[in-house]
């Protein structure tokens, strides 16, 4: 029988294409059967309004049962419980918002008062970080006057975080996404993560850190691990997500998450990386313990 390299190569395609179909049709809930967090080098943390409008307590025991160390991005209403349950509160929030932030001028006394009052609560339950943003660009607003008005509210605050041992985290967010209110934010000031770093290093405080953003960075930026490795000495929080979606960790999307992690564990940073993508599959605990899967390296 007369059999070429093509028609191997042919054969051979036949097989990967029923391989493939095989998989997509195998239930989502299939892929990590009782996957539980065993290795545990990176601390995970769950964003909790991504996963509305599931219980927040539900979602708790379902990330005590999963090994999930700590949640945010729920209600401070909330914190008892979820503490009593074991579990951690990983970032606490600025109160101040992403829309309204310390780049436009007049938000500032806001803005430093909601930052001293997110401090306090974080030192209260023993928690490290608080989150803030620079805000949405208003007209009129110049790069510059910009900087200098985020830079000037910082300070105003740091004196404050550094007595209770807390940490301002900037987080960065894509302006390219305009399809989903909290998948990307067209108007958002810190929009370039290297830019944020600038602002972050002219605060000149051991307690203004980053929160850096796999899935803001790779729209906006890219080159993640590199700029992961690059910016190691002031980077204080992670969160996750798919692209292009925000949705699972999973093979529909471009992010290599598994060479992240690793990337992360290789710095030294021994805080969270919080799951925060938007769940599509028909089962959003199992792609809340595909992503806990994912991140476990």
């Amino acid at each position: 029988m007369n059999f070429s390299r093509r028609d191997a190569l042919k054969t051979g395609a036949l097989s990967l294409a029923a391989t493939a179909t095989v998989s997509a049709q195998t239930p989502r809930a299939e892929l990590t059967p009782n996957f539980k967090i065993n290795k545990g080098r990176i601390r995970q943390s769950v964003m909790g309004w991504c996963f509305k409008p599931m219980p927040v307590m539900e979602l708790a025991k379902h990330c005590k049962a999963i090994g999930i160390e700590a949640m945010e991005g729920v209600s401070a209403k909330d914190y008892p419980a979820i503490r009593k349950l074991g579990l951690k509160i990983s970032l606490v929030s600025g109160g101040h918002g992403f829309k309204k932030g310390p780049c436009v001028a007049a938000n500032r006394d806001m803005v430093v008062e909601k930052l001293k009052s997110g401090i306090d609560l974080a030192s209260e339950i023993g928690t490290k970080s608080v989150i803030t943003f620079t805000g949405m660009r208003e007209k009129g607003l110049t790069d510059k006057a910009g900087a200098t008005n985020c830079v000037e509210a910082w300070k105003a605050v740091m004196s404050y975080a550094e007595k209770k041992k807390i940490n301002l985290v900037l987080e960065h967010l894509n302006t390219r996404d305009d399809s989903h209110p909290m998948k990307g934010h067209p108007g958002y000031f810190g929009e370039d993560v290297d830019h944020c770093v600038e602002l972050i290093r002219k605060v000149d405080s051991p307690n203004m850190k980053l929160l850096f953003d796999v899935y803001h960075v790779q729209i906006m930026n890219g080159d993640v691990i590199r700029r992961i490795r690059q910016y190691k000495d002031v980077i204080g929080h992670y969160h996750t997500a798919g692209n292009p979606g925000r949705a699972e960790l999973d093979d529909t999307q471009e992010i290599n998450y598994p060479a992240i992690m690793r990337a992360i564990v290789e710095t030294g940073y021994k805080d969270f990386v919080a799951q925060e993508f938007i769940p599509t599959w028909d089962d959003p605990v199992a792609a809340l313990r595909h992503a806990a899967m994912v991140c476990d390296v």
